[in-house]
């Protein structure tokens, strides 16, 4: 059932005078917020029928109502407008990032700092995608006469490394037969379709060389594994304590947060480019009163990982969305740009 008119404004103006203050929302405060030629009678009526209907709650040590999880998805779909990031708040986000940083792994832990202090929650990013990535370059750096330092850099900017032993001397000859392999076989490939096994069978064509360079392309394996999935970086769990409404699970929810293999499903989960699951609509248990606000980066015009943030589900959404958004396409056109130079 849609709310009328009345009753939408009377919503809107519980969630706005809510999440200033942060304490139950009372008629006689509400009748001064409207201005409108209501009684407080009139005032009650209506707060007590969006009880009733499940947009509003009623703590029990308080006469005053506070938002429910469903009142905040109806504010947000229907009621809110997006407050439009002024000059001052554009240049203090691209001031705080460095337009030279296109590793996108430090940009973005870069852009998870800058969120968690503007909006004192948690900052939540991920790597780009592997799907469709490709070897883009792989070094081998002699540091000693039998150990090297394999680097792999791929089409999305991922950069990974490894120290490695090999089965033998260094020799140039035993460098030149790694390159031969690596350019012939790896370069402007996927990454995800090495493995350990097909690098066995390519090295076994090297009669000379094979247990020499057998362990560096095993280790060229394991970093291609690495950098073929999408890393889950955070900033600012402990901005969770300074929210009151997350007093008795903040600990709870900050070990969830270690646990990166279900946050990076729960991330990737999105279909929209711009989602935010509120309280209840969280599949975990532990976000069951936190709010997840997720928007994707593109690199080359192609959704590649998201940032976002997590917090109580008491949040200024109409400042804190435009912020969200704007730094996300600021790191997509970073990391393109450091691409394509």
């Amino acid at each position: 059932m849609d709310l009328n008119e009345r009753r939408q404004k009377i919503l809107a103006a519980i969630i706005e005078q809510y999440v200033k203050t942060g304490e139950p929302v009372g008629s006689k405060s509400l009748l001064e917020a409207l201005q409108l030629s209501l009684s407080s009678a009139t005032i009650r009526n209506e707060m007590a029928e969006l009880v009733e209907m499940g947009y509003l709650e009623q703590p029990h040590t308080s006469a005053g109502r506070v938002p429910s999880h469903k009142g905040y998805r109806y504010y947000i779909d229907n009621l809110m407008g997006e407050n439009e990031l002024n000059d001052v708040q554009r240049r203090r986000i691209e001031q705080s990032i460095p337009k030279n940083m296109h590793e996108p792994e430090r940009l973005l832990e870069q852009a998870n700092e800058v969120l968690a202090n503007i909006t004192n929650c948690t900052a939540v990013s991920t790597t780009p995608a592997c799907e469709g990535v490709l070897i883009r370059k792989i070094e081998m750096i002699p540091i000693g006469s039998r150990t090297a330092m394999l680097v792999i850099l791929t089409s999305t900017g991922i950069l990974k490394s490894e120290v490695c032993r090999a089965g033998g001397e260094l020799t140039p000859a035993v460098c030149e037969a790694f390159y031969n392999i690596i350019s012939r076989t790896l370069i402007g490939r996927r990454i995800d379709d090495v493995s350990s096994a097909m690098l066995q069978t390519i090295a076994a064509t090297v009669s000379d060389e094979f247990l020499t360079i057998l362990p560096l392309l095993a280790g060229v394996a394991d970093i291609a594994a690495a950098a073929s999935q999408a890393d889950v970086l955070l900033e600012g769990q402990s901005n969770l304590f300074n929210h009151r409404e997350l007093e008795e699970n903040a600990l709870e929810l900050i070990e969830f947060l270690k646990k990166s293999e279900r946050l990076s499903r729960l991330l990737a989960s999105g279909k929209a480019k711009f989602d935010i699951k509120i309280g209840e609509e969280n599949e975990y248990r532990q976000l069951k009163n936190s709010s997840l606000i997720v928007a994707k980066y593109n690199i080359k015009g192609k959704e590649s990982g998201t940032i976002g943030l997590i917090g109580p589900t008491r949040l200024n959404y109409a400042q804190l969305i435009p912020s969200i958004k704007y730094l996300t396409d600021l790191v997509g056109r970073i990391i393109t740009q450091g691409l394509e130079e």
